[in-house]
């Protein structure tokens, strides 16, 4: 059974920098097929535990595996779903002066969550190895959705939005309560969807589909709603938003204002990690919608794009503007995104990515006297 004090005043999104031993070791499985699945496991593993000591030793309460075993924050969780392919393909998804590399997801039949999901282990390997709280990091309902082309949902009911929303939901719910049955107290669903529902482009893109972003936003928050809602009361579920993290690239820009309702008061969420580090996300007004009560938001004030360190200072004059939205109470700080949202990482080095972690923590204990408080 693992920890269960969330929400902390000091958290991080979960992806972690792969150190060189883990991108050798994947390219000596996944392109040399020279050494052989256990031998890659055994590296993942190694960093997994070096990674888990890391962030305790920096104070953090909550730690994650840094998603040392996936090569996307998203499609390895998807293409594990049944119901779901990865294809590979000769172009990748369009970033700001960059291309991903070209996956692409493909809805090829009735969606579930199988019993034998990878990332249960995954999980049970993080709890076993932390004497503080254990969180998992994966993609929300949305993502299944957005990421996927209309020409890649073949099933012909996924054709009406409702059914495909209504399975997403339900494939969900199967995947909260299974990290709750094996000790997940801490589930982080990245839905960063309902940021890029707020940029004109991508909101332009959805009306030629014939698709009507503010519809879609709702439909969003119904289906996470939908899938956590009967959660075990002693689980937390928190929710990133950004838009878009390749190599310290990004895909996306826009105000949360048109999704912050709906993301406040739709979705039934806990704990809020909202990208707040550059002008692209607009201001902080939309924190006016937080609800009074035990909801928390995380603001990203601190980023991963860069390895320049934010001073204390300007943080606590941030989170003075902050709460004259929000109540001081209701929030926290992590950094705007993960390290590491594929395994190629952003363009910062392994000492940049400790010393904003150290940061983090310490502006919780400056703003708030601790982490856990």
């Amino acid at each position: 059974m693992s920890v269960n004090n969330a929400p902390y005043r000091a958290d991080h999104v979960g992806s972690l920098l792969r150190p060189q031993s883990v991108h050798d070791a994947r390219k000596k499985f996944f392109e040399d097929k020279s050494i052989s699945k256990e031998e890659l496991t055994a590296v993942e593993d190694q960093a997994i535990i070096d990674l888990i000591k890391m962030q305790e030793d920096v104070g953090l309460k909550c730690v994650t595996d840094g998603e040392q075993r996936r090569s996307f924050w998203h499609y390895d969780f998807m293409g594990e779903l049944t119901g779901f392919d990865l294809e590979e393909r000769d172009e990748g998804v369009q970033f700001h002066g960059v291309k991903l590399r070209p996956i692409f997801p493909v809805i090829s039949g009735k969606l579930d969550f199988p019993d034998d999901h990878p990332m249960l282990e995954h999980f049970k390997f993080v709890a076993k190895h932390t004497k503080v709280q254990p969180k998992i990091s994966i993609p929300g309902p949305s993502c299944c959705h957005f990421r996927t082309a209309k020409k890649d949902i073949h099933p012909k009911e996924y054709e009406d939005l409702d059914v495909l929303f209504a399975d997403l939901a339900a494939t969900y719910k199967k995947a909260v309560q299974a990290f709750y049955d094996a000790g997940c107290r801490y589930v982080q669903m990245d839905d960063i969807f309902f940021a890029y529902l707020c940029d004109p482009k991508h909101r332009a893109a959805k009306k030629a589909e014939g698709t009507d972003p503010d519809w879609l936003i709702d439909r969003y928050a119904w289906t996470m709603h939908e899938a956590i809602k009967d959660r075990p009361a002693d689980m937390k579920i928190g929710m990133h938003l950004c838009r878009g993290n390749f190599v310290s690239t990004w895909a996306a820009e826009g105000a949360y204002d048109l999704a912050a309702d709906a993301i406040f008061n739709k979705t039934g969420i806990d704990i809020y990690f909202m990208e707040y580090d550059s002008d692209r996300a607009g201001g902080l007004e939309p924190l006016r919608l937080l609800p009074k009560g035990n909801k928390r938001v995380l603001p990203g004030f601190i980023t991963t794009k860069t390895g320049e360190l934010e001073s204390i200072d300007d943080l606590k004059r941030k989170f003075e503007e902050a709460s004259k939205y929000a109540d001081i109470d209701q929030l926290g700080i992590a950094p705007q995104c993960g390290f590491s949202s594929t395994e190629e990482g952003n363009k910062i080095t392994a000492d940049d990515q400790r010393r904003k972690l150290e940061l983090v923590v310490k502006t919780a204990e400056a703003i708030w006297g601790g982490v856990d408080k």
